[in-house]
């Protein structure tokens, strides 16, 4: 019997699966309890821990044996919890040159080693630990060390470049943050350096003062600047004098909104969640960003990390969990519980487009607990759709998983390529119910919609915007801390920091935990006395 053209290769198990160094990748178990790996939150030991349910929650416990037991909520909801172990696609590989290649232990040999899972997605390139303001809830204790971090323009660029030189997917979207990173005095230079070298999408996470100046906004825009990642923690200006201790920020954000309007920037909002603080807000911000949809393209939700030491009920008080975000937006009525998943479950749809372009690109596998959202499609009257409500997307995401693979071990894939493309919208459409769908929302708009998340590029040459259909991503993506630290999440992030070393660090590894960015900041700084330029005043 003559063998078929487009043979696959026999399927690796779970259980076999190794990074693109060789180094064994341990296969999530979607279950409960379960165990895992964590840290002491006072002496960074690591412990191991269980992960079970409780009264409909999910919880960590683990103890330390100098510092006693600690137990933390981890979703309050265990739906979301399971749905999202249900939905993940545990795909990732890691990178093929990896700064630390034999590396025995995370997060200690960090900087990224061979055990890491995922490639970059979203880099981080702190430019200053300076900042106009100072924030309580900083993780990055921004203003208040006793030196500067300020890397130079060149160290800027060889951060850039350690980014482009990522393999097998070099690093395509960059976020300048700080400190905030506006400050930098060499920030449009920056941005230019940013667009010279390729990068697809170029952001930045700011608290926007500098951007209620239009002449900073319109400048910033023309040297490369897509989008703010916009500090934006509700809509009452009281909060503000709270989380971010001053009462003017509400004015100056809504100046610079204004502004991005008029240059043609984009915003993704960006609330950190601190229970019985800034919690009922969550709606608000969701009802704030559908009324300004024009110039916003996302919300991401993000509970405040809790460091230092925090008695058990004062902790129970201020955590803030990813199944709570969603059931504040849910509250508003456009969705419900089974319309959340998890960030890391759209892995099938950027490995088809992979697949089918014959190049590797981003794949989001993130740990699954890591991130869930949801994408609302806007239609022209600003209601809301969510994906699910005319998708079956776990049937769409199945599909294209399993076509992926065979568009990959097929041994002629210009012609598997040929012979299957029909068959492939055919079986993408069957799951698209036009009838549900928002208003102007094809199938073929659909499909171009998909693509365009995925990759930034797509139809950024249609100069009329039609080339997608409007969407806002809701998502909450939970940093860790001490308490609720999970070593199996590190190893699968896809957020990572660029730094002077020449490494890429984990955003978990660098901002808790361990704390990388304390060691790398003091070792690429100076002592504030010796500072040339303006410290900067705060609002």
């Amino acid at each position: 019997m003559a063998k078929s053209l487009f043979h696959s290769k026999p399927d690796i198990s779970a259980a076999e699966r190794r990074t693109l160094c060789g180094a064994p990748i341990e296969p999530l178990e979607v279950k409960l309890p379960r165990q895992t790996t964590s840290l002491c939150p006072e002496c960074d030991r690591k412990l191991p821990a269980m992960l079970f349910e409780e009264n409909g929650a999910v919880y960590m416990e683990k103890t330390c044996p100098e510092h006693g037991y600690v137990k933390d909520k981890i979703f309050s909801d265990v739906h979301y919890y399971m749905k999202a172990l249900e939905w993940h696609y545990d795909i990732g590989e890691g990178v093929s040159n990896p700064a630390v290649p034999h590396a025995t232990s995370c997060p200690d040999d960090c900087g990224m080693c061979d055990l890491h899972v995922s490639h970059t997605v979203l880099a981080n390139v702190d430019l200053t630990n300076r900042c106009n303001l100072k924030c309580p809830i900083c993780f990055a204790n921004a203003n208040v060390q006793d030196y500067i971090y300020e890397p130079s323009y060149e160290e800027i660029r060889q951060m850039l470049q350690t980014l482009r030189d990522e393999r097998p997917v070099h690093g395509r979207v960059v976020q300048f943050a700080g400190g905030e990173p506006t400050m930098h005095p060499e920030w449009f230079r920056i941005l230019e350096a940013a667009r010279e070298m390729n990068f697809a999408h170029v952001q930045c996470a700011t608290n926007g003062i500098k951007f209620a100046d239009l002449d900073f906004a319109m400048r910033s825009k023309e040297a490369g600047l897509h989008t703010l990642y916009l500090q934006f923690d509700g809509v009452d200006p009281e909060l503000d004098k709270e989380v971010r201790g001053t009462t003017k920020l509400l004015e100056i954000k809504l100046r610079a909104i204004e502004n991005v309007r008029k240059a043609g920037l984009k915003i993704v909002f960006v609330p950190t969640i601190v229970g019985g603080i800034n919690d009922h807000q969550v709606p608000e911000i969701f009802q704030f960003a559908l009324d300004n949809i024009d110039v916003s393209s996302g919300i991401s939700y993000q509970p405040v990390a809790l460091t230092g030491r925090i008695d058990d009920k004062e902790r129970e008080r201020l955590r803030f969990t990813l199944s709570d975000m969603a059931e504040g937006v849910n509250s508003l009525g456009y969705s419900g519980k089974d319309d959340w998943f998890p960030l890391s479950c759209t892995s099938p749809v950027s490995q088809l487009i992979s697949a089918w372009r014959g190049e590797k690109t981003c794949h989001i596998t993130c740990h699954p607990h890591c991130g869930i959202g949801t994408y609302f499609f806007v239609d022209q009257n600003k209601k809301p759709t969510p994906i699910t409500r005319f998708m079956d997307v776990k049937g769409m995401l199945d599909d294209m998983q399993a076509t992926a693979n065979k568009m990959d071990n097929a041994r002629f894939k210009p012609m598997y390529k040929m012979f299957s493309s029909a068959k492939m919208l055919k079986d993408l459409k069957k799951h698209f119910k036009a009838e549900h769908a928002p208003e102007g929302l094809s199938f073929m708009k659909f499909m171009q919609t998909l693509e365009g998340l995925m990759d930034k590029n797509a139809g950024r040459g249609e100069n009329d915007g039609t080339y997608t259909y409007k969407t806002l991503l809701v998502a909450g993506m939970h940093f860790m801390d001490g308490y609720n630290y999970d070593i199996e999440r590190v190893k699968r992030c896809v957020i990572h920091y660029s730094t002077p070393d020449g490494r890429l660090y984990p955003f978990c590894a660098y901002n808790s935990g361990l704390v990388f960015r304390e060691k790398i900041e003091r070792r690429f700084s100076i002592p504030k006395s010796e500072y040339k330029g303006t410290i900067g005043e705060t609002i």
